[in-house]
């Protein structure tokens, strides 16, 4: 079963007042690139992801990105609170300690040590777990894409092989009649020089064969079906590659070249570039299969 490289994921879940969104999506690739967006927060658990990811994608340029958005309705205030009414506690109890005439304590408490609600420094442990489960629920998402992609892909390659394979059979139904051209005009070339007696019939026999073996393309059609054939059973191989199926189409493209170069034929040469565009197509789909 082939792979598409390109897939996406999404997973959304909450933790505590966030609300948590993991996303992967992947493009084409020869290897496997991945970039991943985190908070800082947790940039420590980097390597852990990446392991996790590498798992279940096997190439591709991949993005993963984790995002966490507080909970609509949920904001949180910018000021601790507590602690400001702490500090304010202590002043007064201060002013009435030292006798003090100003109550102007906001400037001063404003500049004091956790009077604001900055960015948390430490992971959370619960939100952590939200995330390992949410990412194992993006990345199976993301493989289903892949498969699904897979199969569209499949679909478009037998397209293309049954249209090579069509184009093979109008060439073997021309190719007699070649032949016959081919060696009419032959001989019609040296009527004039037969009656001349210049020509050493047993030569010019040999010289003939050897022609006509020249261009013969039945090796070629007989590797050419061969290579449709194992590009088929390659596509319903359990594992995805995209590489051999690279390498057979390379195959496939040297046996339609030998066809059009050996051809000499403007009938099959119509053929030849019909199965090369459908060829071509398949290149460019190929590149996109892990």
């Amino acid at each position: 079963m082939i792979r598409s490289m390109t897939g996406f994921g999404k997973a959304t879940g909450s933790a505590g007042s966030n609300m948590i969104t993991v996303e992967v999506k992947s493009l084409n690739s020869k290897f496997l690139e991945l970039n991943l967006r985190i908070p800082s927060v947790y940039k420590d658990k980097d390597l852990e992801l990446r392991n996790e990811i590498s798992k279940n994608v096997e190439r591709g340029k991949v993005d993963f990105i984790v995002t966490i958005e507080q909970v609509p309705g949920a904001r949180k205030s910018a000021f601790n609170k507590d602690i400001i009414k702490t500090y304010f506690e202590d002043f007064t109890t201060l002013k009435k300690d030292l006798k003090l005439s100003s109550d102007d304590y906001l400037s001063i408490i404003m500049r004091l040590p956790n009077v604001l609600n900055l960015e948390k420094t430490e992971a959370d442990p619960k939100e952590w777990k939200t995330i390992e489960i949410l990412t194992r629920k993006a990345l199976k998402e993301f493989n289903d894409f892949r498969i699904k992609e897979g199969k569209a892909l499949q679909k478009d390659f037998e397209i293309r092989l049954s249209g090579i394979k069509e184009s093979l059979k109008k060439i073997e139904k021309i190719e007699p009649d070649r032949i016959k051209s081919i060696k009419g005009r032959l001989n019609k070339g040296l009527e004039g020089l037969d009656e001349s007696g210049m020509i050493d019939k047993n030569r010019f026999e040999q010289e003939l064969v050897y022609y006509i073996e020249k261009i013969d393309i039945s090796e070629e059609k007989v590797r050419l079906r061969s290579h449709l054939s194992f590009f088929m059973d390659t596509l319903k191989d359990a594992d995805s590659n995209g590489k051999k199926l690279g390498f057979i189409i390379q195959e496939i493209g040297r046996e339609i070249n030998t066809i059009g170069s050996k051809a000499n034929d403007a009938n099959i040469q119509r053929h030849v570039v019909v199965m090369k565009d459908e060829l071509e197509k398949m290149k460019e789909q190929a590149a996109n299969i892990i």
